[in-house]
């Protein structure tokens, strides 16, 4: 009998349970991977959404931010850096920003100091009109010498009354200066333009032939530079009081120009000179000639040719001629050592080491012992000390040699308000203890 030795090969059965093993584990696989694929891109998808989200917020908030630096306005006046912080004073801190001349307390009504420092007039502005030169010769007497209120590398300014009984000032521009066209269309087109308390009002040009006229509202109490240096002073010198109102005036009106006007304005050539003081010797600024306006930034500066009056430059549009209206602050700043000092921004009469007004002023600044030293001996035991040391440390911020330390005109204004207010408190408080010492007669 045949016994069928055939054996079933070695490790079939084996290899038979190793494949189901195996298959099972691939569809396992198979299973796992396709779940998590579908949870990943769910994963990314969330990832992607909430970074876009916050993205868009922070450019959000950086676009926020940029154009509210643009603007600059606030309605009341902030909290911001202290200016006076120079002198480790505890002064009235300044905020960055514009004070809309519709929303300042300090503006409404047309009041130039608030309630208590009276207001400005109103004003007369009628539109610039058109002169004959004939007009103006009988305006002027035939412009004569005995007319003539003012000379300077421009012109000639005569003192004239025009046919409705205005008394103006008429500048007649030198025929032979090379600025003379451009400098005759800037003043005209800018002054047709913007209008401010502030600034000295165009009542009209001539351009009648070759002749370039310009007529302004008269100021009679002359240029600043007149009331400072006068070699001959006929008149009682400017009291603290007034100083201190002439500094906020002007601040106003290049704080009008920087931040109100559409384009804004550099003035490039901010001085004493042109400066003027009307009967109640409130200060206008005047002489646009040279200005530069903000359509001409480029990269928020202006390159130019250097133009100007030495002593009050900026040092760094001196050096490479790029103007910004951190050029004006400077400016400003000189002008408010010379109301300080009653000295002139550069005099080589004097001691070496005192030339320059700026150089020799601003280490002092920072003193409160030789601040007292160098003010005007003019106006002194006219002033509070507390006011004097935060008036120097306006003028010192505004003299910085980088531009970048010097604060907006906003800042100087919002610094200057309290203290002008401040003297009409003081003089009112005055006034009225004078008059209770007097005593009616008994009977």
């Amino acid at each position: 009998m045949e016994i069928n030795t055939t054996a079933v090969p070695e490790g079939s059965p084996g290899l038979t349970t190793n494949n189901y093993s195996h298959n099972h584990h691939h569809l396992r696989s198979q299973s796992y991977n396709q779940h998590h694929h579908g949870i990943l891109p769910s994963a990314s998808i969330l990832i992607i959404i909430i970074a876009t989200i916050s993205i868009t917020i922070l450019l959000a908030i950086s676009l926020i931010i940029v154009m509210l630096r643009r603007i600059k306005s606030v309605k009341k006046y902030g909290s911001g850096k202290d200016i006076s912080n120079i002198n480790n004073t505890g002064g009235k801190s300044m905020a960055h920003g514009t004070i809309s001349s519709n929303a300042s307390p300090d503006v409404k009504s047309r009041c130039l100091y608030g309630p208590n420092l009276g207001c400005a007039p109103p004003s007369k502005f009628k539109g610039v009109q058109v002169f004959t030169y004939k007009e103006l010769e009988k305006a002027t007497d035939k412009f004569s010498e005995g007319n003539v209120i003012g000379k300077g590398g421009f012109g000639v300014v005569y003192k004239g009354v025009l046919s409705d009984g205005t008394v103006a000032a008429i500048k007649m521009l030198h025929r032979e200066r090379k600025q003379r066209e451009r400098s005759f269309r800037i003043e005209v087109d800018l002054l047709s333009r913007i209008h401010s308390p502030y600034l000295v009002e165009m009542l009209g040009y001539c351009a009648d032939q070759h002749h370039r006229l310009l007529i302004f509202e008269f100021m009679p109490n002359g240029s600043l530079h007149h009331q400072l240096h006068a070699s001959h002073k006929q008149q009682q010198p400017l009291n603290w009081g007034t100083r201190l109102r002439i500094a906020l005036d002007c601040a106003r009106a290049l704080e009008f120009l920087h931040e109100h006007a559409s384009p804004s304005v550099i003035h490039r050539d901010f001085k004493c000179s042109n400066i003027l003081l009307d009967q109640n010797f409130r200060a206008k600024v005047t002489d646009f000639g040279l200005a530069k306006t903000g359509s001409e930034k480029i990269n928020g500066q202006i390159s130019t040719r250097i133009l100007g009056t030495t002593g009050y430059l900026a040092p760094e549009y001196a050096s490479t001629g790029k103007l910004t209206t951190k050029s004006d602050v400077y400016s400003y700043g000189v002008v408010l050592l010379e109301l300080l000092t009653g000295r002139v921004p550069v005099d080589t009469k004097r001691p070496p080491g005192e030339h320059v007004l700026v150089s020799w002023a601003l280490p002092r600044l920072t003193n409160r012992e030789k601040i007292v030293q160098m003010v005007d001996p003019a106006i002194r035991g006219q002033y509070s000390k507390k006011d004097l040391i935060q008036v120097a440390a306006i003028a010192a911020v505004c003299v910085q040699t980088e531009a970048d330390y010097r604060p907006l005109m906003i800042d100087v204004v919002q610094s200057l308000i309290p203290l002008v207010k401040n003297l009409s408190s003081v003089s009112s408080s005055a006034s009225s203890r004078f008059q209770s010492h007097i005593v009616s007669p008994r009977c």
